[in-house]
């Protein structure tokens, strides 16, 4: 992970920082579409592995973007979700999803979701 650092000279850098690399935007689509246990993180995400999957998500909650619920029982779960702090994630990612799709479409580029 980037460490953060105290400033930035641009919103974008630390937008970098936080979500960027090849795996958290699609894994914080993932999270938010319901695949909120670790199992169902990689089956969605077929190419992760599962030493990057649990990294990227350790990078995320230290982060603050997203928190780990650890409910006891058998066997042990653990779910994960958007963290409430920054409901404007959500957001964030679905416009990204929206201007890839239209960028698709004017550029003749085939995006299946």
């Amino acid at each position: 992970m980037a460490k953060l650092k105290r400033e930035y000279t641009c919103s974008l850098l630390l937008t970098m920082d936080l979500v960027g690399g090849k795996w958290k935007l699609l894994i914080l689509w993932h999270i938010m579409h319901g695949d909120n246990r670790f199992s169902l993180l990689q089956k969605g995400i077929p190419d992760i592995t599962e030493k990057m999957l649990t990294t990227q998500l350790k990078e995320m909650e230290l982060t603050g973007l997203i928190y780990r619920t650890v409910i006891c029982e058998k066997p042990l779960n653990v779910h994960y979700a958007i963290s409430e702090q920054y409901p404007q994630l959500n957001m964030l990612v679905d416009s990204l999803c929206d201007f890839s799709k239209l960028y698709g479409e004017k550029n003749n580029i085939i995006v299946n979701d």
